[in-house]
C-alpha cells in the first residue's frame, strides 16, 4: 500500500521545496563547521562531528541524552568534551575544578545561555531574554519568605481541599501531574499576585495552560535549525495570546493598586507584599515617579516591562516545581516506610513552630529526601549554561573560542560514585544530620550538586521553590496516605535531550488520613 504522502506521482515542481530546504540545511552544517568557532579539538560524544554525521550524534542526543553525557563524563572526567544540538555544539565542562572554574569566570568574559540554548527569546520574546528585572525581586522575596510563608500554605491547603477528595474509607487514585501544576499555580500565584487572582479558575487555568504551550514551544524549537526557528515559533506558539489574556486578569488590580498610590502615597496601608506590586514598583520607578501608570496599566499590543515580566516570570517557576513535586510523590509512594518517618518529623515540627517557614526549616529529613529526589530527578540533564564574549583557555590546556556555548553535566554528575556511594540509589536521608547542624540545604548548591547551578548563577528562586516544594509535600504527607497505581512500581523517567520530565500519565493513590487535620 502506497502511503499518501508518496511523491513518485507528484508534479517535477512539487519535490523543489524539499530539495530547497535540503540544500538550505547542507549549507547551515557546513557554515558551521567551518566557522571561526570552530571546535574540532573537542572530543565529541554521541557521534562524530563532521558535516551533515553529526546530525547522527544530534539524533543519539536527542534520543538517548543521558547516556551520551555518562558516556563523555566517564572518558573525559576533569576535562572539556561536546555533544551536538540542532543550533550549536554544546561544550561540557566535567569535573569540580572546571565547574568551579566557569562559575568564577568574570561578567566580562561570560554570560548566561539559558534562554539561548532552550530558545526562549523565539517563545517569550527578547525582553524576557534580556531584561534582568525579575533577579533583584526574587533576591527580596527570599528576604520576605517568612512573611509570605504562611499565605503561600494557606493557598496549598485551599488547593488540595478543592482538589483531592477527602473520604477517609478507601482509596482515590490521582492524576498527579494536572494535581501539581494547579497547587503550584495557586501557591505561586498567591505571592507573586495574591489574592482573589490567585484563585480565578480562567487565571489558574491559563497559568497551567500557558505551561503547557510554553513546554511544547520548546520541545519544536528543539528540533529546529537555528534559521527556521523565528517561523517555527511563530507557527507553534500560542504564548503572545496567552499573555495578553493573562493581563486582562492582572490590569484591574494593577490599575487599583496605581490609583491607590496616586491617592495615599507609595507606602498606602495595606499595600500587598506580593511580586507583582514589586514590578509594578520597579516599573513606576523606571519611569520616575507615578507619571509612569499609563505605561504600566495599559494592556500593550507590544511587549513591555509588566507584561514581560510577570506571566512570564510566573511560568519560569511553574515550569519546574510541579515536576519536583511529582518525582517526590512518585518516590514517596513505593516507600511507605520513609514516608511514614518523614510524617512524625512533620507532626513535631508543625506542633512545636505552625505551618511557618521556621516549621518546615525544622523538617531535616524532608529536606534531605526533596534534595536527594532531586539529585537523581532535576529537571535538567545539564546546567550552568554559559556563552563565552572572549577566549578561555582553561587550567588544563583547553583552549576555548568566543562564542562557545558552555555547560555542566549535572545528572553524570550527580551519578559519580566518586562522589555518592551507591550512587544511582535513592538514599531519602544521604544529607541528613541531626538537627540539620552541617547538614546542605535542599537549596544548597556545590560543585558536585547542581540541580540549581552553582556559585553566583545559581538560581536565584531556588529559596522560594524549596520552601514551596517542603510545603506542598509536608501537607501531603499529614494529610494523605500514598500508593502507586502499580503495588512497588515508580514511574520511569522520560529523558528528552536536556529535560528529564516525569511520566506525565501516571496516578498515585491518595487515602484521607482521619485525624491529620493540622
Amino acid at each position: 500500500m502506497r502511503s499518501e504522502f508518496s511523491t513518485m506521482d507528484a508534479p517535477a515542481g512539487v519535490a523543489t521545496p524539499y530539495a530547497f530546504a535540503a540544500a538550505l540545511l547542507v549549507l547551515w552544517l557546513l557554515a558551521s563547521f567551518f566557522s571561526p568557532q570552530n571546535l574540532r579539538h573537542i572530543p565529541t560524544e554521541g557521534g562524530p562531528s563532521l558535516p551533515i554525521l553529526s546530525l547522527i550524534g544530534l539524533y543519539n542526543f536527542l534520543s538517548n541524552g543521558p547516556e551520551v553525557l555518562r558516556r563523555g563524563y566517564e572518558r573525559h572526567k576533569g576535562g572539556a568534551f561536546k555533544v551536538a544540538l540542532m543550533s550549536r555544539w554544546l561544550v561540557i565542562l566535567s569535573g569540580k575544578k572546571l565547574v568551579d572554574e566557569l562559575q568564577k569566570l568574570p561578567d566580562d568574559t561570560v554570560t548566561s545561555a539559558t534562554m539561548e540554548v532552550f530558545d526562549m527569546q523565539h517563545v517569550f520574546g527578547r525582553p524576557y531574554h534580556t531584561d534582568q528585572m525579575h533577579i533583584p525581586l526574587l533576591r527580596a522575596l527570599t528576604r520576605r519568605l517568612g512573611a509570605v510563608f504562611p499565605d503561600m500554605f494557606a493557598e496549598v491547603q485551599a488547593a488540595f481541599g478543592e482538589l483531592v477528595p477527602a473520604t477517609p474509607d478507601g482509596w482515590t487514585p490521582v492524576h498527579v501531574f494536572p494535581l501539581a501544576s494547579t497547587v503550584v499555580a495557586r501557591a505561586t500565584g498567591r505571592v507573586f499576585v495574591g489574592l482573589p487572582i490567585c484563585r480565578d479558575p480562567g487565571y489558574v487555568r491559563l497559568i497551567t495552560h500557558f505551561t503547557d504551550d510554553a513546554t511544547e514551544a520548546l520541545k519544536m524549537l528543539t528540533l529546529a535549525p537555528a534559521f527556521l526557528k523565528g517561523a517555527v515559533a511563530r507557527r507553534y506558539t500560542v504564548v503572545d495570546a496567552r499573555v495578553r489574556e493573562m493581563m486582562g486578569y492582572l490590569r484591574p488590580a494593577v490599575d487599583a493598586r496605581m490609583a491607590l498610590a496616586a491617592q495615599f502615597g507609595a507606602e498606602w496601608a495595606d499595600k500587598p507584599d506580593d511580586l507583582l506590586q514589586g514590578i509594578i514598583d520597579a516599573v513606576v520607578a523606571r519611569g520616575q515617579g507615578l507619571h509612569a501608570a499609563p505605561a504600566v496599566r495599559r494592556l500593550p499590543g507590544d511587549r513591555d516591562d509588566l507584561r514581560g515580566a510577570s506571566p512570564r516570570r510566573s511560568t519560569d517557576h511553574t515550569l519546574t516545581l510541579p515536576q519536583a513535586v511529582i518525582h517526590a510523590l512518585y518516590d514517596l509512594a513505593v516507600r511507605p516506610a520513609l514516608a511514614d518517618a518523614l510524617r512524625a518529623e512533620a507532626h513535631a515540627a508543625v506542633a512545636a513552630h505552625g505551618w511557618t517557614k521556621a516549621g518546615a526549616g525544622a523538617m531535616h529529613r524532608l529536606d534531605s529526601f526533596l534534595r536527594e529526589s532531586q539529585r537523581l530527578s532535576g529537571a535538567l540533564t545539564v546546567s550552568m549554561f554559559r556563552k563565552l564574549q572572549k577566549p578561555v583557555t582553561l587550567s588544563d590546556g583547553t583552549h576555548l573560542p568566543a562564542g562557545t556555548t558552555l555547560a555542566t553535566p549535572t545528572l553524570a554528575t550527580h551519578l559519580d560514585a566518586a562522589h555518592y556511594a551507591d550512587a544511582a540509589r535513592l538514599a531519602p536521608l544521604r544529607f541528613f544530620a541531626p538537627e540539620g547542624k552541617g547538614q546542605p540545604r535542599l537549596e544548597t548548591t556545590a560543585p558536585d550538586y547542581l540541580t540549581f547551578g552553582h556559585g553566583r548563577w545559581a538560581c536565584p528562586g531556588r529559596f522560594l521553590a524549596a520552601n514551596e516544594l517542603k510545603a506542598v509535600v509536608a501537607y501531603v504527607l499529614v494529610h494523605y496516605d500514598l500508593r502507586p497505581e502499580r503495588a512497588g512500581v515508580r514511574p520511569q523517567n522520560v529523558f528528552r535531550g536536556l529535560v528529564v520530565y516525569p511520566d506525565a500519565h501516571a496516578k498515585v493513590l491518595f487515602r484521607k488520613r482521619m485525624g491529620g487535620g493540622m
